[in-house]
């Protein structure tokens, strides 16, 4: 009889945490390969609404980070493409300019350095929810990575090219690693490139499961420390790497051009 039957809860979610780190592999990608990989990936989660949105993560030099260039959708971004600009929104090596929407992540990056990665897109479930001025609500066991890790912009301050927009959204957006920007979209953060990717897709499922499940009925909330515990569960750099890898695998098959070495 297996020894396992007798165990605990705790007791099995520490083993499923120790198998991972020994027996599953992180992906073998450069900070440019997985920005213009999560592009993909996004494109093809209906994250992309031609030149709106920015995808950007920490570069190797201090006040600098990768974004895409203006005047590129989601589903032209390469690692050959993308721009380093600094906090200025000088671009300091490729040709191009950022988005001047990129201001509000720069602003981000100064106040939180935890983040090493910012994902801003006007997916249509999230800005359909971003209309109603309500939070997200999260309700589902496999949306509990955001649960009560969502910040909420009730009140629009207009398009986010000056520097105040950028104080409020940074402000509002605190410890948590999201927030809903009403009359906006979504924005998400992570430590890694994977987690805000895997994040963001969480995110427009989240706004679309209760958007259709809102005129049913009544959204009923899942007990606290039962979300806390399907928080901790899925919110793990091991499998955030592993459902990332997955989206590249499943990116790949139609964006082979994303990366060089993608063969």
């Amino acid at each position: 009889m297996s020894d396992t039957l007798t165990l605990s809860k705790s007791e099995l979610v520490s083993i499923a945490h120790q198998r991972m780190g020994t027996e599953l592999a992180d992906g073998d990608y450069s900070t440019r390969q997985k920005l213009a990989l999560t592009c993909r990936i996004l494109f093809d989660g209906g994250h992309d609404l031609g030149l709106a949105g920015q995808i950007t993560a920490r570069a190797e030099e201090p006040g600098t980070y990768y974004t895409q260039p203006f005047g590129h959708g989601f589903d032209e971004i390469t690692e050959d493409n993308l721009l380093r600009v600094n906090e200025n929104l000088e671009t300091v090596d490729g040709r191009g300019m950022p988005n001047p929407a990129n201001r509000f992540h720069t602003w981000i990056y100064r106040e939180h350095p935890r983040i090493n990665c910012i994902i801003h897109t006007h997916p249509f479930y999230c800005s359909a929810l971003s209309m109603l001025e309500i939070p997200l609500a999260i309700s589902h066991m496999d949306t509990c990575p955001l649960y009560e890790d969502c910040a909420f912009l009730e009140k629009w301050p207009g398009i986010p090219v000056g520097n105040e927009e950028g104080i409020i959204i940074s402000g509002a957006l605190g410890e948590k690693r999201a927030i809903l920007l009403s009359h906006h979209g979504m924005l998400v953060t992570g430590s890694t490139v994977e987690e805000a990717c895997v994040l963001a897709l969480l995110m427009e499922r989240a706004a679309k499961l209760q958007l259709t499940a809102m005129p049913v009925s009544d959204i009923k909330p899942v007990p606290e420390l039962l979300a806390r515990e399907a928080h901790d569960w899925i919110s793990t750099p091991k499998r955030y790497s592993v459902a990332f890898n997955y989206y590249v695998r499943r990116a790949l098959k139609s964006h082979a051009d994303a990366i060089r070495d993608a063969a």
